[in-house]
């Protein structure tokens, strides 16, 4: 028995009435009614009233009960006369006997940890305290969901014939599209080890060492600007691997992986496999973006053949696009004005065109004027529009229009209430291409630089770069990309190749990738795998809106962790240790 509890504070009930117990937590609340005084005692497993009978017995000890306070409690356990139906413990209360403090707290507070004061606490303050913070009942529940859901993502890979093996934390540099967070070598001066973007050379090696299919909740690390969806600096995925493995075997396993651990932790309805597939080039056209929310109704159409030869100078010579909305209620202007604010604000767009129809299919109001009977009729049957519906028009460059129409939806099924409530929709984003142009109009990598191209050596010898596309997937759960993966390249003379395409020389890659470039000289089975997201899982199954909800220790907007204060500056000796100069303007 430990020396400081008996029970914790969510077990007690009405059976345990006439039991003399320990309890230990913290106050949550102190109500001093003369006679009596009450004190809410809570731990990680519930709250049970506690009660001082005998004032004159705690007068020494009262001043230094406060809220928050961690204290320990011994008592006999009674019936309430006033139960309480909200809590566990409802039926019984603790007749204190014995109180000592064990962690006393300060008499004032940063802030209160009940969730209704939490939620006008600035997040900075929140996150300086954030030990205080995850006393809060919702927040430290998403910490044990999430370690509930890594238990059940083990068992479910242990089930599944995968082994767990562990790849190092101090790594290569390697392009895998974000920045490195570069470690300096104390004993090997101007040398760095970076940390992984991913483990994705290693878990390869595995492949190639003999090991059939490996997985590990791995730690990554990207220097990449934070944002909602995107824990700054590191995240934490489900890596898994699978030797003799193409596109098809990969799905099956995140087709059952994933919607058991969903089912298993929450009442929403949840999409079974087989997944949704969508071609990425038919994502774009559709929906404007490569990760999209199924629970949205809305289409992207592309009219823009309709318009070839308008005079209408907003549509002349562009791409155009339209999203047609069935009106259940007639829109005000303002919303139309604030719709084509957000667009021009928020997405950049020159501007949002509407129009709307009437119950006689006739357009009313916006740019109706501009629109002939025969485009009018066109549009209808492209847009699969409706009486009383309204339509949005988005004009621009071809790849800017499909980014900003992809905004639009977005924004209009927000508006109008139009999202599927309580349900995860997955789809499979499939074909990528396998390069970009670059910003400076080089070729570069679309996806994962490791990839097999679809066609193989043929397609990389005799197609346009810009038309080969790849075995690369991602996973999407309600709007977030959700997983990504590939089927790998794993013939060295096809990795040379799919590399100088982007720019790099075979010595290039013989020195950057050069464990996987000897490795697959030595015998290298086909493929595959993914890494759905953790931290998006977690943060899905618990409907939270933003990943620090869900990370116990999280940065804040600009990467600060502001409880430990990182990052910091480090001594002169500390930097000498591992041969650097600062360059820094004052």
């Amino acid at each position: 028995m430990s020396r400081y509890r008996t029970n914790t504070c969510g077990e007690l009930n009405i059976k345990n009435v006439g039991e003399t117990v320990k309890l230990s937590g913290w106050i949550q609340k102190i109500r001093n009614l003369g006679a009596m005084t009450f004190i809410d005692l809570r731990d990680e497993f519930g709250i049970t009233q506690v009660v001082m009978e005998n004032q004159d017995k705690f007068d020494m000890i009262k001043p230094n009960l406060t809220t928050e306070s961690c204290i320990m409690i011994e008592g006999a356990v009674v019936e309430r006369t006033n139960k309480n139906d909200k809590i566990q413990t409802g039926e019984i209360e603790v007749v204190a006997d014995k109180i000592e403090i064990l962690g006393k707290c300060k008499n004032v507070l940063p802030f209160e940890t009940t969730q209704d004061t939490l939620s006008n606490v600035r997040e900075d303050l929140r996150l300086e305290y954030r030990f205080l913070e995850l006393r809060n009942e919702h927040i430290h529940n998403n910490i044990l969901l999430r370690s509930n859901i890594m238990k059940t993502l083990r068992n479910k890979m242990d089930e599944l014939g995968f082994t767990e093996i562990q790849t190092p934390i101090l790594a290569n540099s390697s392009p895998e599209g974000a920045r490195d967070f570069l470690v300096p070598s104390r004993i090997h001066p101007g040398e760095f080890y970076a940390l992984p973007q991913a483990p994705q050379q290693f878990k390869q090696l595995l492949m190639v060492s003999g090991f059939n299919k490996y997985y590990q909740i791995a730690p990554c690390f990207r220097d990449e600007d934070p944002r909602a969806d995107r824990a700054p600096g590191e995240f934490y995925q489900l890596d898994f691997e699978m030797s003799f493995a193409d596109q098809e075997d990969v799905f099956k396993v995140l087709e059952e992986v994933v919607p058991e651990v969903f089912e298993k932790f929450t009442s929403w309805k949840v999409d079974k496999g087989p997944f949704i597939r969508i071609p990425y080039r038919e994502a774009m056209e559709k929906y404007g973006i490569d990760k999209p929310d199924l629970r949205n109704p809305l289409i992207i159409y592309d009219v823009t053949k309709v318009f070839e030869n308008t005079e209408f100078n907003a549509f002349k010579n562009k791409t155009v696009k339209v999203i047609a909305v069935d009106m259940k209620e007639e829109l005000p202007r303002k919303f139309f004005d604030n719709m084509s604010e957000f667009a021009v604000n928020e997405l950049g767009a020159k501007g949002l065109a509407w129009v709307k129809l009437d119950g006689e299919n006739n357009l009313n109001g916006g740019i109706s004027k501009f629109i002939s009977e025969e485009q009018k009729e066109e549009i209808i049957k492209i847009a699969s529009a409706n009486k009383n519906s309204a339509m949005f028009f988005i004009a621009d460059e071809f790849s800017n229009a499909q980014k900003i129409a992809g905004g639009v939806r977005i924004e209009l099924g927000k508006r109008l209430d139009l999202i599927e409530k309580e349900v995860y929709k997955f789809c499979l984003i499939v074909d990528f291409p396998m390069y970009e142009l670059s910003d400076e109009g080089t070729i570069d990598f679309n996806h994962n630089p490791f990839s097999m191209p679809q066609g193989g050596m043929k397609a990389l010898e005799e197609k346009d770069p810009l038309d080969i596309l790849a075995y690369q997937y991602d996973l999407v759960c309600n709007g977030y990309e959700m997983a990504s993966g590939a089927v790998r390249n794993h013939d060295p003379e096809l990795m040379v190749k799919a590399f100088e395409i982007a720019g790099y020389t075979r010595s290039d890659v013989e020195n950057r990738f050069g464990a996987l470039f000897n490795a697959f000289q030595y015998g290298t089975p086909p493929h595959a795998g993914a890494a759905p997201g953790l931290d998006r899982m977690v943060m899905l199954i618990a409907n939270e809106d933003n990943l620090r909800g869900v990370i116990a220790f999280p940065k804040n907007k600009k990467a600060r962790d502001l409880l430990m204060r990182a990052p910091s500056t480090v001594s002169d000796g500390q930097l000498k240790d591992v041969h650097i100069k600062l360059d820094i303007e004052e």
